[in-house]
């Protein structure tokens, strides 16, 4: 280290230390932002109107098993996500799912009986060859022969479309778009087909359909630069031993050991400006004010009320330099709209998902009959997908033991409030089980139910949905022009863990950046 390395380390250490920042929202996106700026000592507050850390990484114990209760994996593109975990000294946790496929269940006759697993080697859903037995299974030789259309339309009615249920019905036909593409935009998405943009779904896709002459000739093109991935859909993800859960954690961990301040049940309810001499001076200057708020909602509804007596009503006890705000999008909005011009505080509605988790002793289900999970053609049932988790985690099924199964039932999607929705935690067990009978091909009696538990999440709206990129390039430059403040989280990002991490990351980078320097970063 030279003596110039040296000096420009202590007047780093010297700004961090006289820095404070406050994240308010103690999901993922908001732990990931608070340790970029802790981890160079910055003094960092964490607001979380919950009693607990973590976001959709929740845990509970059902039956005596510990298990994920929201999200159970994560995405490997990018590495970012795997970074993180290595940082965290979590690289020997780190598992990857059994090979089974993935079903589709609510097939209407055909060749398969009500159900059969989704054809391996296609895009969304799509197939690349429609001759395949497995995606004839499907269709049936009806629905073959329309998708086979495709390849005899002449190059001179192709055009850019950007929906891409319109895109597949055009081009392949109903059966392709209801029984294939339908089933994997719900149960990834939460959405219909014809609201997911192709661009931002299959990137290049339209490209290749223009250059090939045909869909199933595009998805050919966008699959052989990556050959060597897992041809299952869904099988490009990794998972923790002993569940995700412990990634949140682990960041708390983290956070805690670098001084950083997590505050539980204390819900944000207004972010104020600072007008002081050394706002006036040295920069913007912000006050979280915690206690109860007077509208918006959380990730599961109603914002609550601060429940320790000393939060409820508090009055701001600090200055910060800056604030991120991590909240789901109704609440971040409500929040940043009074003091970021431009920025509407109403959120378009979102996808409100209920989860039941089930364990069930029943010996029949040792073979995994469904694979490791079924996704479901819309409107065939009242899930819109399960997961046999201890039929695609080893580490689930040595904790749950011989003939004991985890099995996720998932409800709702856009637009659709999910069927367990006002129902008690029994009733809502008891549907669970029915349609896990049904979706496994396997018949569960109620006496095999050994335990249940039930989570409720209100979706971010998908990044790949139509009209949704110019959302958010408008709520980020909005945001961004305000010296101060920033905004995280998957209204922002995109869903899923892949997209929320690196993009928490880069802002809380950003803002610590502002916060340190100004916004201009120190000289070589």
């Amino acid at each position: 280290m030279t003596v110039d390395d040296t000096a420009s380390f202590a007047e780093l250490a010297a700004r961090a230390g006289d820095v404070r920042v406050a994240v308010v929202g103690g999901g993922m996106a908001g732990l990931v932002a608070a340790l970029e700026c802790a981890k160079l000592g910055i003094a960092v507050t964490v607001f979380e109107a919950s009693d607990r850390l973590g976001g959709v990484l929740r845990s509970a114990r059902v039956a005596g098993i510990a298990v994920d209760a929201g999200a159970e994996s994560y995405a490997t593109r990018g590495g970012t996500v795997r970074a993180l975990i290595d940082d965290l000294g979590l690289s020997d946790a780190v598992v990857s799912p059994a090979a089974g496929r993935a079903w589709v269940a609510g097939l209407p006759g055909g060749e398969a009986k009500d159900a059969a697993p989704l054809p391996a080697g296609g895009v969304l859903g799509i197939p690349e060859n429609v001759w395949a037995p497995d995606v004839v299974r499907v269709l049936g030789y009806r629905g073959a022969w329309r998708a086979y259309v495709d390849r005899l339309r002449p190059p001179l009615t192709i055009g850019h479309d950007r929906s891409l249920g319109h895109l597949v019905r055009s081009r392949m036909g109903e059966r392709v778009l209801d029984r294939l593409v339908a089933p994997v935009t719900s149960g990834v998405y939460s959405s219909r087909p014809d609201d997911i943009d192709v661009d931002l779904a299959a990137p290049g896709l339209n490209a290749a359909l223009t250059r090939t002459g045909s869909l199933s000739g595009a998805v050919g093109a966008l699959r052989a630069p990556r050959a060597d991935a897992a041809t299952a859909p869904g099988g490009a993800v990794e998972g923790l031993h002993g569940g995700m859960w412990r990634l949140a954690d682990a960041l708390r961990e983290r956070l805690v050991s670098l001084g950083a301040d997590i505050r539980l049940e204390a819900p944000a309810a207004e972010i104020l400006p600072v007008a002081d001499e050394d706002a006036a001076r040295d920069g913007p200057r912000w006050r979280v004010r915690v206690g109860p708020a007077v509208t918006g909602e959380d990730d599961t509804g109603p914002i609550p009320d601060a429940t320790r007596p000393e939060s409820a009503g508090r009055a701001p006890d600090a200055t910060f330099h800056a604030v991120v705000v991590a909240t789901p999008e109704p609440v971040a909005r409500r929040l940043l709209a009074p003091v970021v011009p431009g920025l509407d505080p109403v959120a378009a509605p979102a996808p409100v998902v209920e989860i039941v988790t089930l364990v069930v002793a029943d010996s029949a289900l040792d073979g995994a009959p469904r694979g490791t999970g079924v996704l479901t053609v819309p409107g065939s049932h009242v899930a819109k997908a399960l997961t046999h988790a201890t039929a695609k985690w080893a580490w689930l099924a040595e904790a749950a033991g011989p003939g004991v199964h985890v099995v996720r039932v998932s409800f709702g999607a856009q637009g659709e409030e999910p069927a367990t929705a006002g129902m008690s935690d029994a009733d809502a067990a008891a549907l669970a089980l029915a349609e896990a009978s049904a979706l496994l091909g396997v018949p569960l009696a109620a006496d095999r139910l050994r335990g249940a538990h039930r989570e409720r999440f209100a979706q971010s709206q998908p990044a790949a949905t139509l009209g949704r990129p110019e959302l958010v390039r408008t709520a980020r430059a909005a945001v961004g022009r305000v010296p101060g403040l920033a905004a995280v989280g998957a209204w922002l990002s995109g869903t899923g863990l892949a997209q929320v991490v690196p993009d928490a990351a880069a802002e809380g980078d950003r803002i610590r950046r502002a916060a340190l320097w100004g916004g201009a970063t120190p000289a070589e």
